[in-house]
């Protein structure tokens, strides 16, 4: 394997298409999306923290899952609409590594925080007693921090392993950004090592935080359903279900792209969910928690209010 091994300074990505109208119909498609999410999820910031009203546990993890929404696309869109833009798609090998780590690590820290808010949606439901002496300000900041540090700690094994090993001669990525299945595919020697690390880690920060909310749900499910009154039940059910509609997106997306078989790959279906993984999901979100959440549609108005009476005052 020797003769194979080279150091290579960069990587072609192959993209989507080679046809220059397909590309720049898709630079304004993905450039509107971007833009979108952008200010769907800096909307959700500035609510969280200038409303009194989602001065809770809930709307902190909501702000801090927004930031990590807005940087998890940031990892890739710019430079996806880059190469759009410009035809080249050649990347720098520095930069394509350092992609693929905040990638991951921005995608893994949501899983955990995901899991946080299950939980704290959890304690509130089937704990209301006890959940504002429980979750209080030090312990939401811990947790987030937390999120960070487990996400962190979870890949960086991985990660370095996956620098130990030599590049073969080819440096193609057929992918619109350097994911780790088509990196994989270019490491010379044994990576069997590797490739069962990199399925544990998955199955941890996947499955293990899935599996935190699943539960927490089903306690949710079941203290609901002996809730006496119907107007109970449709406020503990209003709290619950943006949350659960972006968890079932999340890991639907993730476990779609990563569990599905090769040949669906070789067919581009890889590339097609990247897309709603890294740009329609983190555009989705804002919009369903400000669609089905009163206390943000309520807190939208007001600053809509305060916009307007401020555009009226400096005229």
């Amino acid at each position: 394997m020797k003769g194979n091994e080279s150091r290579i300074s960069e990587f072609i990505l192959l993209g989507f298409t080679d046809i220059r109208i397909l590309q720049l119909l898709f630079f304004v498609i993905l450039l509107f999306f971007y833009f979108s999410t952008i200010t769907g999820n800096a909307v959700i910031i500035i609510l969280a923290n200038i409303d009194n009203r989602l001065q809770t546990p809930m709307y902190f993890f909501l702000w801090n899952f927004s930031i990590l929404e807005i940087g998890f696309t940031t990892a890739v869109t710019p430079q996806t609409l880059s190469h759009l833009l410009t035809g080249h798609k050649n990347v720098p090998y520095v930069g394509c590594i350092i992609q693929s780590f905040i990638y991951f690590h921005l995608g893994s820290t949501e899983f955990f925080l995901l899991a946080v808010m299950s939980y704290d949606r959890y304690l509130a439901i089937c704990n209301p007693l006890r959940y504002p002496s429980i979750m209080q300000k030090n312990l939401c900041t811990l947790l987030v921090f937390c999120c960070w540090v487990g996400s962190f700690l979870l890949i960086i094994g991985p990660f370095v392993i996956f620098l130990q090993l030599p590049m073969c001669n080819s440096n193609i990525l057929d992918h619109f950004f350097c994911d780790n299945t088509p990196l994989m595919k270019l490491l010379c020697g044994d990576t069997r090592f590797l490739e069962l690390f990199g399925f544990i880690t998955a199955a941890f920060s996947l499955l293990g935080t899935l599996s935190i909310s699943v539960a927490s749900y089903i306690n949710i499910i079941k203290t609901i359903l002996i809730i006496p009154s119907a107007t109970g039940r449709k406020k503990a059910i209003s709290t619950c279900a943006s949350h659960f509609i972006v968890v079932f997106i999340t890991y639907g997306s993730c476990i779609f792209l990563y569990i599905s078989p090769p040949q669906a790959h070789k067919a581009g279906f890889g590339k097609i969910v990247a897309i709603f993984n890294t740009i329609v999901s983190p555009l989705l979100n804002p919009f369903i928690y400000s669609l089905r959440n009163h206390q943000v549609q309520e807190a939208l108005k007001d600053l809509n209010q305060r916009i307007l009476h401020l555009q009226g005052a400096v005229k």
